[in-house]
């Protein structure tokens, strides 16, 4: 009896550890596993292409929407392959030795209630909401009624991207703002308050918030391309030197011209046109 108790034990451990071990190498799908973390912005467009990617590659692709900042860290630091961003890298994680992949553009559109009549704003009219120089919609043509501010959380790269274009530092932000996590909160957000104003990625827009134009032109990927949208900064694929094969074939495949109109039909603005 006892002799079978061990036995059965040692083949219940032996099937532990063969799981354990095709798990790490191979991931959950029985192909290779690629491992994603960072920029909330990057994130579902990286859903989406890694979903159209699985479909005919023997690979499991694990994306996590951390932020920016802690997708570097992460990618520096080995703990994932590849890192997401959405601003550009500081000098500091240059100097690591991280390697930058741009796999799309993206633009940053400034968003209100759609009830809101307010259309169309100059950028130093940007800078003085988040800093609270203007604080009435009525010192921008609205309705008189006191602006909510909504800014991404430390951290996010959007809000990186977003503070350097506009003009402005995070001490800056006017006192009483809202912080929200991620863009699709702050969508959210405004999307429920008539005085609100936030800013999300090009492909967050919907009929849920009314996005302005700024300077007279309107949030649409053409005028980035041609330089004419100032908000827009580009979608980064962090990495190693030296990442594993799988995680190569991905990277290569969203660049292909597959990948690029997946980009395209996602919302962001492809690195190829």
């Amino acid at each position: 009896m006892l002799k079978k108790t061990i036995t059965m034990i040692t083949f219940a451990f032996t099937i532990m550890l063969l799981a354990a071990c095709g798990g790490e190498s191979n991931g959950s799908s029985g192909g290779q596993l690629v491992t994603i973390s960072g920029s909330t912005s990057v994130g579902p467009l990286a859903e989406k292409l890694a979903i159209k990617y699985e479909e005919t590659e023997d690979v499991k692709i694990e994306i996590n929407q951390i932020g920016s900042s802690a997708g570097i860290t992460n990618a520096i630091n080995g703990v994932s392959q590849i890192g997401m961003s959405s601003r550009d890298l500081k000098q500091e994680e240059i100097d690591t030795g991280i390697e930058q992949l741009v796999i799309a553009y993206d633009g940053i559109v400034v968003v209100t209630h759609p009830s809101n009549p307010v259309k169309d704003i100059t950028m130093e009219q940007v800078k003085q909401i988040f800093t609270g120089d203007v604080t009435n919609w009525k010192q921008l043509g609205g309705k008189d009624m006191e602006i909510v501010v909504v800014s991404r959380e430390d951290g996010s790269g959007s809000r990186d991207a977003f503070q350097e274009i506009v003009g402005y530092e995070s001490g800056q932000l006017i006192r009483n703002a809202i912080v929200a996590s991620g863009n699709g909160n702050i969508k959210t957000t405004v999307a429920t308050n008539k005085h609100a104003v936030g800013f999300i990625s090009f492909e967050y827009i919907d009929e849920t918030v009314s996005a302005l134009a700024i300077n007279g032109v309107e949030a649409k990927a053409v005028n980035v391309l041609d330089g004419n949208y100032e908000l827009s900064r580009p979608f980064l694929f962090v990495h190693e030197k030296e990442v594993p094969e799988a995680a190569t074939k991905f990277m290569d495949f969203i660049l292909s011209s597959d990948g690029q109109k997946i980009v395209e039909s996602a919302g962001a603005i492809p690195v190829t046109k």
